[in-house]
């Protein structure tokens, strides 16, 4: 019987037997959204937090690390729920070596954890490694009660990706018996079935791979490791899948209770049962990370996980959203977890996010689908095996359906999409992402292993520095020359660098051979503080000390809207209410920008209550505090942290009193004081749930005040008053104007009324159906159907067709009473004819009906024309 832990007991079992017995750093997971590094859309593996300290390019906190770390993969969303282990979201348990222990540590203390911690029996163990790492059989061989020929050596356990660091591994895979099995002869470790389950991979870097293939030895040898906890979650509590442990059962359990689909039962359905387990989780994660919704990037991943998952809910009956309710299943699961409070401090937030965009979805899904579907029959029909391109974005673009979610579909019916025309349609998004791919890339992060990081310091005060690194496109460089724009490092400087959502400083660099333009600072994952420059004349050569010079207006302007940022929060929660929560936000010199949660717009009296209460606080005039304290102290006395920031055991705390206080490492003003005033510009949505507020502080707000004061003194003049008397003199011109259009209105219905009497003068008799035709003097649509209206009404039995210029075009209407449609009268059919007449086209109902055309002076023959199609319909001909 094996030892029975829980998915959140097994994670911490193992993050506190590295932390105690192997002395690793313990750190919490790092965000799903990858930190400075351009080339993921979102982490998905343990050590893709860590990879500058993998490369050399920068040192780590300690040289052993060990984390519990968030990932998603959608690779293969296709195979969630078909196999046993295939999930989107999963936590990869690691532990780390930078340059410290190797492979003899690596080893022993894994079989230590299974056969020790957790209790695996030593005898369901095998090791996997490279047939040529000779040392680490032999380590294998060593451990305490591990069977020498449970080593098997497999030619794919070598971990390399290109050039660079790589190095062979050693997979760890457990017996979970031969009922598990396909019963084949040559089942054994590494067979495709479910029998032997693979559960911790150590990779041992130990070689730099040159461009020319050759494998050199690295100085520094590195550990990585990782072992995926549900995976092993599965095995201690005796489950065949990793659906059906407590990290994942309790949402199917849910989902089958609202969709009433026993788990079990039906294979297809249990398919469905498992996917919407796996992405509910998924999304549910990704929300809390701060990801939302949208059409590009992580957001688009998320948006098609969501709705994969509602489709799959579709399958099992649920017609009407329902996946908030696996929310509060995903939170029940996750709670009490390390890394995871922000899932119960953002519930009710992630609930909203998922439920606008279910019933987004919801709203076209059916439509979408019906469409697919008469697709498929025209496809099938026409002997095809693709569906078009063109047909799959209309799906896409109007439907919302993802490609994916096309082409999944169309494999459940044997059929193919044509991705080719697919993505012809969406060029220019895709040329769009590919451009802001590449300016990302520009500044991507270099080889810094050569520069003592420890020796640069941020200096306030600092007015001359040393370059000490220089680099173009990711590559280091000794010079740069006049129109190069590239990344600079040195070894002070009095920048603020870019962060919590503030802008980097900007200014000049000048020597006696070159002049830069810095247009940003920006920080990498170490601290190290780099900038942004423009070589305008001249060059700069690593060594050159530069003179330094910031922007100064510019850096009050941020600190005036930083220190704003923070006042109009906590102005937002006390006039709107505590369910404000920021969601990102944007600092520059020239204005602030504050994405919050909320799931309506502020109303226009919370804005200026909101105004107000800045303004109020500002005209007090109290100093800033900063502060630096533990971070466990700075949340005990209410201080708020910024969305997407990460912070350590020591904390900034920037607190105005009274009023405001949040952990923030911007720059900000000394005394509120100096803000001068604060003016909200626009309020509006961005996202599902998440609301927008622009607004300007100090001279830009001056600035807005003085040009409002002037348009209201020219409005004064043009009225010829006061400017305190503009709005009583516009009400008075608006009161009057409608007076006025109101007695035009009415002399515009007489002049139409006498129109219409004149008309009914010409009046004809065909059999008993009385007919009036010809021209109005009118001048829109409106005025002339309003005509025929009034000529109808006082014909008994009849029929009207009247005609008008309008812009050099003809315009024709004509109405019928039912008495003269049951006599077999269609005016649609008697326009359509006089349309032609006048070069043009139209029709209509039985009893009224429209057309247009583009020769006036052929009026008389369409008149005609009407009066012919008319005797034709009464057999009068």
């Amino acid at each position: 019987m094996l030892k029975f832990m829980t998915g959140n007991e097994l994670r911490e079992a193992y993050l506190d037997f590295f932390e105690k017995k192997a002395g690793h750093l313990r750190l919490a997971s790092a965000s799903l959204i990858p930190e400075n590094d351009p080339t993921l859309l979102m982490i998905g593996a343990g050590m893709a937090p860590f990879k500058p300290f993998f490369t050399g390019k920068m040192k780590p906190p300690r040289t052993r690390i060990t984390t519990s770390q968030r990932c998603v993969r959608t690779g293969d969303i296709e195979n969630v729920g078909r196999t046993a282990r295939h999930q989107t979201y999963f936590e990869m348990l690691g532990n780390f070596s930078f340059g410290d222990y190797f492979k003899e540590e690596a080893i022993a203390w894994a079989w230590e954890f299974l056969t020790e911690v957790v209790e695996l029996p030593k005898e369901k163990l095998y090791a996997t490694i490279y047939p040529k790492d000779d040392e680490a059989a032999e380590i294998w061989r060593k451990e305490p009660g591990f069977l020498s020929d449970h080593i098997v050596k497999l030619e794919d356990n070598f971990w390399e990706i290109g050039p660079g660091p790589c190095g062979p591994d050693s997979e760890i895979y457990i017996d979970l018996g031969e009922d598990r099995g396909c019963g084949e002869p040559t089942c054994a470790v590494g067979c495709d079935c479910d029998r032997y389950l693979e559960i911790w991979n150590l990779v041992f870097t130990q070689y730099d791979k040159t461009e020319d293939g050759e494998y050199k030895p690295l100085a520094h040898k590195n550990i990585d490791t990782g072992c995926g906890l549900e995976r092993l979650a599965s095995v201690l509590q005796g489950k065949r899948t990793n659906f059906e442990t407590d990290l994942l059962y309790p949402i199917i359990e849910y989902a089958s209770g609202v969709s009433g689909v026993k788990y079990g039962e039906d294979a297809q359905k249990d398919i469905s049962l498992k996917v919407i387990a796996d992405h509910a989780r998924s999304m549910t994660i990704m929300i809390m990370d701060g990801i939302l919704p949208s059409n590009e990037g992580r957001g688009y991943v998320l948006r098609r996980i969501l709705r994969r998952a509602v489709r799959h809910g579709r399958l099992l009956g649920m017609d009407k959203p329902f996946l908030t309710g696996a929310v509060d299943a995903v939170v029940k699961i996750y709670k009490d977890a390390p890394d995871f409070e922000a899932i119960t401090e953002r519930q009710d937030y992630i609930k909203k996010v998922i439920q606008l965009e279910e019933e987004r979805f919801h709203a076209t899904l059916e439509q979408g689908c019906e469409l697919l579907a008469g697709e498929i029959e025209t496809v099938k029909a026409q002997g095809k095996k693709e569906l078009d391109g063109e047909s799959a974005f209309k799906l896409y673009d109007t439907y919302g359906f993802p490609w994916e979610l096309t082409d999944e579909i169309l494999q459940e019916s044997g059929l193919t999409l044509d991705r080719d025309g697919f993505d012809k349609a969406m060029q220019e998004q895709r040329d769009r992402a590919r451009a802001a791919r590449q300016e990302n890339q520009r500044v991507a992060v270099p080889d810094l292993s050569g520069v003592d990081v420890k020796s640069l310091k941020q200096d306030p005060t600092a007015k001359e520095a040393k370059v000490v690194a220089l680099w173009k496109d990711g590559v280091l460089a000794d010079s740069l020359s006049d129109g190069e724009e590239a990344g600079i490092i040195l070894d002070a400087t009095p920048f603020y660098a870019e962060g919590g959502g503030q802008v980097g400083d900007v200014g000049l660099f000048t020597t006696d051979f070159g002049r830069v333009q810095v247009s940003n600072a920006k920080k990498l994952p170490d601290g190290t503080i780099y900038h942004i420059g423009y070589v305008e004349e001249g060059l700069l050569k690593v060594g050159d000390v530069v003179k330094i010079t910031v922007d100064r207006e510019k850096k009050l302007a941020s600190a005036r809207n930083h220190t704003a940022t923070h006042l109009l929060q906590a102005a937002l929660k006390r006039v709107v209410g505590d369910q404000v929560n920021q969601a990102g936000s944007l600092v520059t010199p020239e204005r602030l920008r504050f994405d919050f949660s909320n799931f309506e717009p502020v109303s226009a009296q919370q804005l200026a209550d909101v105004e107000e209460l800045v303004n109020h606080v500002i005209l007090q005039a109290q100093d800033v505090e900063i502060a630096q304290m533990k971070q466990d102290e700075a949340k005990a006395k209410g201080a708020m942290a910024l969305f997407g920031e990460k912070y350590g055991d020591v904390v900034r705390v920037v607190t105005v009193p009274g009023f405001s206080m949040e952990l923030c490492g911007g720059s900000h003003v000394a005394n509120v004081g100096q803000i001068g005033m604060f003016k909200i510009v626009s309020e509006t949505g961005v996202a599902a749930g998440v609301r927008r507020i622009e607004a300007i502080t100090g001279e830009a707000a001056l600035r807005w005040a003085h040009e409002r004061a002037e348009a209201l003194s020219q409005a004064a003049e043009v009225l010829k008053c006061r400017d305190t008397e503009v709005v009583q003199r516009l009400s008075t011109l608006a009161a009057d104007y409608k007076e006025m259009k109101k007695q035009i209105d009415e002399v515009h219905r007489m002049q139409e009324r006498a129109d219409a009497q004149k008309l009914l003068m010409a009046m004809q008799t065909y059999g008993d159906v009385q007919c009036v035709t010809g021209r109005a003097n009118v001048d829109s649509m409106d005025a002339l159907r309003e005509m025929a209206d009034l000529t109808e009404a006082k014909l008994k039995k009849g029929v009207v067709v009247l005609c008008a210029i309008m812009d050099d075009k003809v315009n024709i209407v004509a109405k019928a009473s039912k008495e003269a449609v049951a006599s077999g009268v269609h005016v649609g059919k008697i326009v359509k004819e006089a349309a032609k007449e006048v070069g043009g086209g139209g029709g209509g109902r039985p009893e009224m009906a429209q057309a247009g055309g583009k020769e006036p002076e052929k009026i008389p023959n369409a008149m005609e024309k009407a009066v012919s199609v008319l005797k034709a319909q009464l057999g009068l001909a």
